[in-house]
């Protein structure tokens, strides 16, 4: 196992975490309670990703049977691994959902569809591409999301928090295994692979703002004309971060593990927080006086 100050993507692990969505109530659904607009921007975006995870174990799957490489092979594994909890704990968490916003249910039933089509169709290569592109915005957002940790976890459910600090933690170490694997079998076509990354912010860009909007119209934000297009400004912000961080990803010399924040600038709480759940903490559940824990930071008298 890789120490705490080594680059989190290597020899990173599987964690076989399971989060007890189910007691959530209806409080909970704008979960962050410093900034709302982030819960149900997350909550959005998560009405999906679990169907391209589950998409992308099977790439992985299929891509294995034709890389040689031990590492990369190993490292396939524990994406696969990591990305098949991570969907078993979101779809949980989209059923709940399901029960404050009446139309989560029928997002995720076409994710499901749009997901499970495009395995049995796409070739290999497409799988690869499209996988590499994808990560790259989970990476991105993994990062983004833990360095605004005080701005929009402060106050939070302390279930959903944890779900989403340790989903984010893990985007951030399997963050080049797509990209390498797509470097492995394609790596001199370098324009296909840019296309993929503008497929896939587009594809995550729609499926999150209509999930968005529809959230946005059960809270009742619409009321009021303007203060909706107001709230609905902090989910196309958030994209349009997203889109700024990814901007070096079309550079010929990117790799994912050269980015500064896996390398000099790593961000405090990934790095404590795989410490202290390597030695057996309970991070299922994260509140203030938990995070001061994983921080190693003495609360005040």
């Amino acid at each position: 196992m890789a120490d705490d100050l080594s680059h989190p993507m290597d020899d990173f692990p599987v964690r076989p975490l399971q989060f007890e969505v189910s007691k959530l109530d209806a409080s909970s659904r704008l979960w962050s309670r410093t900034c709302p607009e982030f819960s149900m921007f997350v909550n959005a975006l998560g009405s999906h990703v679990p169907y391209f995870e589950r998409y992308l174990v099977r790439t992985m799957t299929r891509a294995k049977a034709v890389i040689e490489s031990p590492s990369l092979r190993r490292d396939m594994v524990a994406i696969s691994g990591q990305e098949a909890h991570h969907a078993k704990n979101f779809i949980a968490y989209n059923q709940y959902l399901a029960t404050q916003y009446p139309r989560v249910a029928a997002f995720e039933a076409e994710a499901r569809t749009y997901f499970s089509d495009r395995a049995k169709r796409d070739s290999l290569k497409q799988m690869v591409a499209f996988s590499a592109g994808y990560e790259t915005f989970t990476f991105l957002g993994g990062m983004i999301v833990l360095d605004n940790h005080a701005r929009w976890f402060e106050d939070a459910d302390p279930t959903v928090k944890a779900l989403w600090v340790w989903h984010q933690v893990e985007e951030v170490e399997h963050g080049a295994v797509a990209f390498e694997v797509y470097q492995h079998l394609y790596g001199r076509q370098e324009l296909y692979r840019k296309w993929n990354v503008l497929t896939a912010l587009l594809h995550i860009a729609k499926e999150t703002l209509r999930a968005y909007v529809h959230m946005a119209k059960v809270e009742g934000w619409f009321r009021n004309p303007f203060r909706g297009l107001w709230k609905t400004g902090f989910c196309v912000l958030m994209l349009c971060r997203f889109v700024r961080a990814a901007l070096p990803v079309f550079s010929r010399s990117y790799h994912p593990r050269r980015h500064p924040f896996v390398t000099q600038r790593q961000n405090p709480i990934q790095i404590a927080w795989r410490r202290y759940e390597r030695k057996g903490g309970d991070v299922l559940e994260i509140d203030r006086h938990k995070m001061q824990e994983i921080m190693g930071i003495q609360p005040e008298a």
